[in-house]
Parts: structure tokens; C-alpha cells; sequence
């Protein structure tokens, strides 16, 4: 294990090779603590110490022939190929919205009309016209975004005709907040 270094691992070589079980149990404890010491941040997190006896076993081999406090892992549990990770299949048309904003899109046409539907609906338009433009750097007309918009939601949403979408430069220049100074900004310190 490369985060605790070659030395620890000398260390635990070196208890593997003593004779006596006693001696090697007083070792494996001393190699704990300094372990512990290495990254006292860690303290904090639930089975902390489970964890350092886990990791002395695997540096060892699994030779460490000690009375371990928890049990140790199985060599073989190492060696498991984890599960692979389910994920929705199915093909999207507009990739470059992603797969949340259609998703997003099929919870809006649920919502009762009122000002948090159309709210919600020109949040998602400019979040469209956002990932639009991560997508092609350049150029995105509003009205691609709202035929893309209508047809994503197949007709079931209806945008408003003085429906404005932000001006690209919005979108991508994050305008800078200046401190409340009254408008005059404060020299830096140096």
C-alpha cells in the first residue's frame, strides 16, 4: 500500500519475521499507532482502527500470523471483480442536454400551470441552451433550443410567445461580484 510509505512496510515485513507470537502482536499494535499517527485526520471516520488492521493484514500478505482485534479481509474478497454498475440503456437523441434535462422535461409536463411551471420552464430552456453551447462552442439560435424544447417534451409543453432566453454571454461569462464597498473597489492588500 503506497500511501504509508516503504517504511511501514519494513516494519511489517520485519513482524512477519519474528518468532515469537508475543513479540509480533506487540509489533503489529506498535506499527497501528504509528499508522494512525500518519494520518490523524482519519481518526474521525467510523472503524478507523478496523480499517489500519485491515491494511496491516493486506501489506502483510496475509502472513501476519497475530490475534487480530476484527477479522482480517480474505485474500480472495481482494481478488473479487466488483459488480458492474447498472446504468440506463436506451438511446437519447439530444446527448448534448444529457440525460437529467429529459428527465427534467417529463417531470415539468407533470406540474399544474402557474408561475413555478414557467419558472421552471425557462430554467430549463437557458440550462438547454447552456449545455447547447458546452456542446458547440459557438453559435446556438434560441429558436433551435425551442423546437429541441418542444419536441423533448412531444408538444405537451407550451412556451409562452414572449418566452426570451438569456443572452448567450450570460451563460458563459460568471460576471464577477465585487465586494459591497458602495460601488468603489478597495485596493488589494499586499
Amino acid at each position: 500500500m503506497p500511501e504509508y510509505g516503504r517504511n511501514i512496510q519494513n516494519m511489517v515485513d520485519h513482524a512477519v519475521s519474528l518468532e515469537n507470537r508475543e513479540e509480533r502482536q506487540r509489533a503489529a499494535q506498535a506499527i497501528i499507532d504509528v499508522m494512525g499517527n500518519l494520518y490523524p485526520y482519519l481518526r474521525d471516520i467510523d472503524d478507523f482502527k478496523h480499517k489500519l488492521w485491515d491494511h496491516i493484514a493486506i501489506m502483510s500478505e496475509f502472513k501476519l500470523d497475530i490475534d487480530f482485534p476484527y477479522d482480517p479481509p480474505s485474500p480472495a474478497m481482494l481478488n473479487e471483480i466488483p459488480k458492474p454498475i447498472p446504468y440506463k440503456s436506451g438511446r437519447f437523441k439530444y446527448r448534448h442536454y444529457g440525460a437529467l434535462v429529459q428527465d427534467m422535461i417529463k417531470k415539468t409536463i407533470e406540474f399544474e400551470e402557474g408561475p413555478e411551471k414557467e419558472s421552471l420552464i425557462q430554467m430549463l430552456a437557458n440550462h438547454m441552451k447552456k449545455c447547447y453551447l458546452n456542446w458547440n462552442k459557438e453559435y446556438v439560435d434560441d429558436e433551435k433550443i425551442m423546437v429541441d424544447f418542444n419536441e423533448l417534451s412531444k408538444g405537451e409543453i407550451d412556451v409562452p410567445e414572449d418566452f426570451q432566453l438569456k443572452e448567450t454571454k450570460d451563460l458563459i461569462y460568471r460576471k464577477k461580484k465585487q465586494q459591497n464597498t458602495g460601488g468603489k473597489r478597495q485596493p488589494r492588500k499586499r
